[in-house]
């Protein structure tokens, strides 16, 4: 043994925990606040500088660091009032109360379950693997922010995404390492007295055991399931192995654990959860749970639990395509889940196949998860407004007869956490005009704020800007080299390639082929002449992952290595490999354009581009997702006319052509078109429009307060309203759906008639409800709107009964004559106290 290396206790060689001042570190290492503000990060510099920049985790450096080093540092008088100043802001930013707790003072809601297969909160925790964890991390980070009563439910990836090298033939390999849960900045979830708390999960055959473990991301916290327990069967160990398992049998145990055994977790945790926000369909089963937990609470069968506990469920849909949706074979349903619909949920199979099909008869369908949120949900919600518009055409076969502007599907644009993504220098700029707290409120004031700031300021800090990013693609590039075994000159090329003074674009993303990140390699001689061009030369950094399984993506990449290779290229083109968070801070602080080439519709939302606008970057982007909202010409570039839907090989030759030629016309000029003190006044110009207008909005800020005013705060007072003694309120609702079920059928009109004047038309139908209660159904005037505007409606009123008719009435109403009364067609539609129509109760009648 080294003389070096000492036996001792193993829980004193584990951490030094009684080093004075070590559980203060430990707490601010293990709240993840850090990972979006570096106040402290000079604190973790200072214990071991080397490591702390290659691994921006404070837990591993906290681990790493010997005893001597941690003493002598924390004797450091300096040292430890930066310490102690840094728990002191910690504890005060915890306890000040928060933009909900004022805006909405005693509301009852306490309590919202974030269920997400994903969690991108900082590379030093690495479950993530795109834009989906994206936005459920930054909701985190947001809702913490704000006060906003949320926590999240997720898993523990033994695996995670895999991490990529660039082989010498320029193909993507991939490698998948171990997270090991010591290195992570996770504890396990006990029990108070010191058990680690487990959940069971029973399967045919064998249960699952399922660990907890918890991490604290400022006020909120999230909470992380893992089945790797040594008392599990072998094979049930693997299934939090690696993020989205391609095989069918672990995906769908994987969505059971997340779903049911996350419910299960609130359940033990003791927590009154008001609202469970499923973040995609990979949750959908946590709605089954929460009836289930409901019945064994009230007594109540299935379908009134349903009615109850739906009501405090959200569903958000990231999905553009309809192969996207998870769906699972009916025999694998039957396989893990027959036995839990009928023991459990009291339920047949057939019954529970049918919340998750189209058509509930064909016994051949597979069980789409999206489907079983949408009706266990009160609200759906698309991921920006165009991406409602393309869900609602995705989901309309599962609401027949109803209008394609009625679906219901609504939309909360993403955004991004700005200070996650905000550079030093951007902070810093930030913070002279709009102060430290400029992400904590409403941020009425940031606009004019930013507007202030001169033209020599915003000029000086982009410049700064992509100075660094220039050094950090230099220093990446080269380790990139040097690890692939490059030869030394190269290599050392590396260190000199750029320039801090030209036009730098940025492109970093998945490889799909949907996402088109060879558009630019459509003409290889016009890119090249582009990037060379003697006056107005472009720089371009490229990074970017494919799925392990897609050929196409991979191919992609190995095309723009080939390209990068040239001799006349590698001046003006670099791809960094292995695409992270990090990596995709870095770019999206310093690149001067963030180029995005998706074909439309496809991009349910995009965040990469949101990314730069607190950076002072710029977009050019096809008119899709968020982009085509947020896109005004003052604010950056569009590409494409925004018309085109699933565009063709011929689509892709005219956008690659547009997109040569904004560079070339519009988008080098006035980066290159310089006043008489250097400054572009233009491209300024569109900085501080694009700053000033879009940051705000594109926040995840925003987005979280969007979520508590339009979802969770009204979500939260139906769920109460329906769970009142017992939920009789459900039952309510169920015995109205079995009465609307057995008279639709008979429903029917007779006369109409219709009398005009210069200031209304009145309209008079008769109706026969076939003894339905009238009080149970609105009878309404409906008319598709013009020139983009959405539908017109009118509710009639109940005037007489007919004479001698059973369920006969007569129903009239006035409406403006700015339209002809034959556009309007009479329906009838379902109607009952707060029940969402046609979510809940999707029949319609029309006067066909």
């Amino acid at each position: 043994m080294s003389d070096n290396v000492r036996t001792c206790n193993p829980l004193y060689g584990l951490l030094p925990a009684d080093v004075p001042g070590f559980d203060v570190l430990a707490g601010l290492a293990l709240d993840m606040r850090w990972s979006w503000n570096h106040a402290a990060d000079n604190l973790w510099h200072q214990l071991d500088p080397e490591l702390w920049a290659s691994t921006q985790n404070p837990w591993v450096v906290l681990q790493t660091i010997s005893r001597e080093k941690l003493q002598k540092t924390l004797a450091d008088p300096e040292f430890r009032k930066e310490l102690d100043d840094q728990l002191q802001a910690r504890q005060q930013a915890v306890e000040t109360r928060a933009w909900f707790q004022q805006a909405h003072p005693g509301s009852a809601l306490k309590c919202i379950a974030y269920f997400s297969m994903e969690f991108m909160l900082s590379e030093a925790l690495p479950i993530y693997s795109g834009g989906l964890g994206n936005v459920a991390g930054d909701l985190l980070k947001a809702s913490s922010d704000l006060g906003v009563p949320v926590i999240g439910i997720g898993l523990l990836y033994q695996q995670g995404y895999f991490r990529q090298i660039i082989d010498n033939d320029g193909s993507q390999q991939a490698i998948f390492t171990y997270n090991d849960p010591g290195q992570l900045p996770v504890t396990p979830l006990r029990r108070e007295n010191g058990e680690w708390l487990r959940l069971q999960l029973d399967l045919p055959g064998h249960p699952i055991w399922i660990r907890i473990w918890q991490v604290q991301v400022g006020r909120v916290t999230l909470y992380l399931l893992d089945t790797n327990d040594a008392v599990n069967y072998p094979p049930y160990r693997g299934i939090t192995r690696e993020l989205y398992d391609s095989a069918s049998d672990i995906r769908l145990m994987q969505e059971l654990v997340l779903g049911i055994g996350g419910w299960n977790l609130l359940e033990a945790l003791g927590l009154d959860v008001q609202v469970c926000h499923m973040n995609e369909g990979h949750a959908a089963f946590a709605a089954l749970e929460r009836a289930r937990s409901f019945m064994r609470y009230s007594g109540q069968d299935f379908g009134t639990a349903l009615a109850v506990t739906r009501a405090g469920n959200l569903f958000t849909t990231h999905t553009a395509v309809a192969s996207g949706f998870d769906h699972f074979a009916p025999a694998l349903i039957e396989q893990y889940l027959g036995a839990y619909a009928v023991n459990q949920l009291g339920i047949s199979l057939r019954d529970l196949l049918a919340l998750g099909r189209l058509d509930a008869q064909d016994d051949s369908e597979n069980f789409n998860m999206s489907y079983l949120a949408i009706r266990t949900s009160n609200a759906v919600n698309g991921v920006s407004q165009l991406h409602a518009e393309v869900s609602r055409r995705l989901f309309a076969p599962l609401f027949p007869r109803w209008p394609l502007a009625e679906i219901p599907v609504g939309h909360v644009t993403n955004g991004v956490h700005m200070p996650t993504w905000d550079s030093a220098e951007a902070d810093a700029l930030w913070t002279s005009g709009s102060g430290k707290e400029r992400w904590l409120g409403t941020m009425e004031n940031l606009e004019q704020d930013i507007c202030a700031l001169s033209d020599e300021q915003l000029w000086n800090f982009r410049c700064a800007s992509r100075k660094s990013l220039v050094e950090y693609t230099r220093e990446r590039l080269s380790r990139q080299l040097a690890a692939s075994g490059a030869a030394e000159t190269a290599v050392r090329q590396a260190r000199n390639l750029f320039d801090e003074n030209i036009l730098t674009l940025g492109f970093a993303r998945r490889f799909a082929t949907y996402k088109r990140p060879d558009l630019l390699l459509h003409d290889p001689a016009r890119l090249l002449r582009l990037l060379n061009h003697p006056t107005r030369p472009v720089q371009l950094i490229i990074a970017g992952k494919a799925h392990p399984a897609d050929k196409a993506g991979q191919e992609m990449i190995r095309r723009w290595i080939q390209f990068i290779r040239q001799p006349e290229v590698r001046a003006r083109v670099v791809f960094l490999s292995d695409y992270d968070m990090h990596l995709g801070e870095h770019m999206v602080q310093g690149v001067d354009v963030w180029v995005n080439t998706p074909r439309r519709p496809w991009e349910a939302c995009g965040t990469s581009g949101m990314k730069v606008l607190v950076n002072g970057g710029l977009n050019a982007s096809v008119l899709d997702g968020w982009w085509a909202e947020a896109y005004q010409p003052e604010v950056g570039w569009e590409l494409g006319d925004g018309m085109q839907l699933d565009g063709d090989a011929s689509q892709d030759q005219r956008d690659a052509d547009a997109l040569y030629a904004l560079i070339e016309q519009k988008i080098a000029p006035d980066f290159y078109l310089r006043d008489a003190q250097g400054v572009p006044q233009a491209w300024v110009s569109r900085m501080r429009a694009s700053m000033s207008q879009l940051t705000p909005h594109f926040s995840s800020n925003r987005m979280v307060r969007e979520y508590a005013e339009k979802y969770y705060l009204p979500a939260t007072a139906t769920y109460l309203a329906r769970k009142l003694d017992n939920g009789m309120g459900g039952a309510a609702i169920v015995q109205w759906q079995h009465e609307l079920s057995r008279h639709w059928h008979l429903l029917h009109f007779a006369g109409r008639k219709v009398e005009s004047s210069s200031s209304a038309h009145h309209v008079e139908i008769q109706v026969y409800l076939d003894g339905l209660n009238p009080d149970h159904v609105q009878v309404e005037l409906y008319a598709d709107g013009k020139a983009g505007a959405g539908p017109e409606r009118y509710v009639m009123r109940m005037e007489r009964h007919l004479v001698g008719a059973t369920g006969g009435y007569v129903y009239v109403a006035d409406i403006p004559p700015d339209r002809s009364a034959a556009d309007y067609t009479p329906r009838i539609v379902p109607h009952f106290g707060n029940v969402k129509v046609p979510l809940e109760a999707m029949s319609v009648y029309w006067n066909a």
